[in-house]
């Protein structure tokens, strides 16, 4: 909250002192911040500090046109040289959610004996699969780039999200969920590197603390 509360005023103080400056401009770059400016800002920020990792989720489906909405935000991210070494799958059936909960189930049937255990995505009703091209050097940046615009985007319509690196591992790696692999129709020697749970959220969890020390300037 302290994190936040810097930023916020930061922004506004950087937006009053740019709009004071000769002629309402930046002596770095010459370009006016308006009022409408800081406050667009503020909402940015607003929405990453405000930003999740949803684990439950209301029996509610997402529509189609939302989330084609989080995907088209999401292949806007930058990438390396434009190669956009992503392939993007989506699925909210439920036969294929079960199906493949199933198959998770029987080689980790511990795990599945928690009571809110519905199915291998932390109950969501959307899965977004992100595969990346392994022979495209900066491809795993690139999709984590994609990733972060697509759960920003979620959480500024008012969805949860939550990035799933192990229930990814656990069809591409295993023999027993190759069918469901298959289904997602992979390009030739893509790989499966996580996926995205999407849902209205059933939980309003806490901030983790940051460790701020961690951030260094150098002169």
């Amino acid at each position: 909250m302290k994190l936040y509360k810097s930023l916020i005023a930061t922004l506004c103080l950087a937006g009053m002192m740019m709009s004071c400056s000769p002629s309402g401009s930046s002596t770095q770059d010459n370009t006016t911040v308006t009022a409408a400016q800081v406050d667009t800002g503020k909402v940015v920020i607003e929405t990453i500090m405000a930003r999740r990792s949803i684990r439950q989720y209301k029996d509610r489906p997402v529509n189609r046109d939302t989330v084609q909405l989080l995907l088209t935000c999401g292949i806007n991210a930058p990438n390396g040289m434009n190669k956009q070494p992503w392939a993007i799958r989506v699925t909210d059936n439920p036969e294929y959610i079960n199906g493949v909960t199933e198959v998770f189930k029987k080689v980790n049937p511990k795990m599945a004996e928690a009571p809110e255990f519905k199915n291998m995505f932390r109950n969501a009703p959307t899965i977004i699969f992100v595969a990346n091209d392994p022979t495209a050097s900066s491809s795993q940046i690139d999709c984590g780039l994609l990733g972060e615009n697509i759960m920003l985007a979620a959480q500024a319509l008012g969805l949860g999200t939550c990035c799933l690196g192990s229930s990814a591992a656990f069809i591409q790696n295993n023999p027993q969920a190759s069918e469901y692999l298959e289904r997602l129709n992979l390009p030739k020697g893509y790989k499966l590197l996580y996926c995205i749970a999407v849902g209205y959220p059933d939980e309003s969890p806490a901030a983790k603390e940051r460790d701020a020390s961690k951030i260094e300037f150098i002169d």
